[in-house]
């Protein structure tokens, strides 16, 4: 026998352990005896060590390496079963639009290459996009008019499936002309007094709570002078009254204005994949371990490159679900 084992030797196995015994496992399987126990006997020979403890009142159970084994079988044709049942959806034109929200201060770099992801993994299936603040898009997944949200962290991870996927310092950003433009980076108890001009409050609460606890941290107190309701709002009243104010670094940048980092501290804007813990999109499952398993951190220069990254991972990630993850001692083929 070859290397190589196929969906039904991992069937075998998982019968075998189930029924307690051969005769049961092939029956399960709707094979003889004989063959099924042949087939595994060949396969224990091929990768070294035994699957089953053969005998026994008990009948046979699996060895700790073959734990391992059977484990791994069941993942492995768990997902087979769930990639099927998906690739039959896209086929029959089932997959519902997959309906993204997200905040106006998410890095739009992040959406793109999100939207570049799901395009790779789920081809030809439609996504719908809704801006809204992150008090009211938590709303809308819980009434079912999203599937999913891209938000700007910390979300109540109570409440809802949260889900971190990318992360960037913060920096300062003021007028390009300001004094501090000079510096390569600026010291927050200088730049603090000046520092008026914030998300407002009331769009993203438990934000702003943060915010306030990093300044309190550096012995700092926080005067809200000027609240915004989106990032151009922010740039804009930064080149109107030549107050700062803090960003995402990676954030589009309006002409005449300039961003700084900040010395000593490493203050970041975090962001988040949010569902609701009753969602039910078929696609979620493939979408929440894709990025589980990807980074969706970009970098402004590297944005196109990164998107082009993100599709052909997407497109390898969508590949691998159809063998699972091979352990090294296993070559999974499905051919029959």
């Amino acid at each position: 026998m070859s290397d190589s084992v196929d969906f039904r030797h991992l069937e075998y196995l998982v019968a075998i352990h189930e029924g307690k015994n051969f005769t049961k496992g092939a029956e399960r399987v709707f094979r003889s005896q004989p063959a099924v126990s042949q087939q595994i006997r060949a396969l224990e020979d091929d990768i070294g060590f035994p699957i089953f403890v053969r005998g026994g009142r008990d009948g046979v159970s699996p060895t700790p390496a073959g734990q391992l084994i059977l484990n791994w079988a069941r993942k492995v044709l768990a997902e087979r079963r769930e990639i099927v049942i998906t690739a039959l959806a896209i086929h029959n034109g089932d997959v519902p639009p997959f309906k993204l929200g997200f905040s106006p201060f998410v890095n739009p770099l992040l959406l793109q290459a999100f939207r570049a992801a799901y395009g790779a993994l789920f081809p030809e299936c439609g996504i719908q996009l809704s801006s809204g603040h992150t008090t009211h898009s938590p709303q809308r997944l819980n009434h079912g008019s999203l599937d999913c949200a891209v938000l700007p962290m910390p979300i109540d991870r109570d409440l809802w499936n949260v889900l971190q996927v990318a992360q960037s310092p913060l920096v300062l950003c003021m007028h390009r002309d300001d004094h501090l433009a000079c510096q390569t980076q600026v010291d927050i108890r200088q730049a603090a007094p000046r520092i008026r001009i914030f998300r407002d409050p009331e769009l993203h609460p438990s934000a702003h709570v943060r915010l306030i606890e990093l300044f309190a941290e550096v012995g700092i107190s926080l005067e809200l002078a000027n609240s915004a309701a989106t990032p151009s709002d922010m740039q804009w009243m930064i080149k109107e009254t030549g107050g700062l104010a803090l960003i995402d670094q990676l954030a589009p940048l309006d002409f005449g204005v300039v961003t700084r980092p900040l010395a000593g501290l490493s203050w970041t804007a975090d962001t988040a994949f949010v569902t609701s813990k009753e969602a039910s999109h078929i696609a979620l499952p493939f979408v929440e371990k894709y990025l589980r398993e990807n980074d969706l951190s970009v970098e402004r220069k590297q944005s196109h490159a990164l998107i082009g990254q993100m599709i052909m991972n997407a497109a390898r990630y969508r590949r691998k679900k159809h063998f699972g993850n091979l352990p090294t001692i296993l070559k999974l083929s499905i051919g029959r």
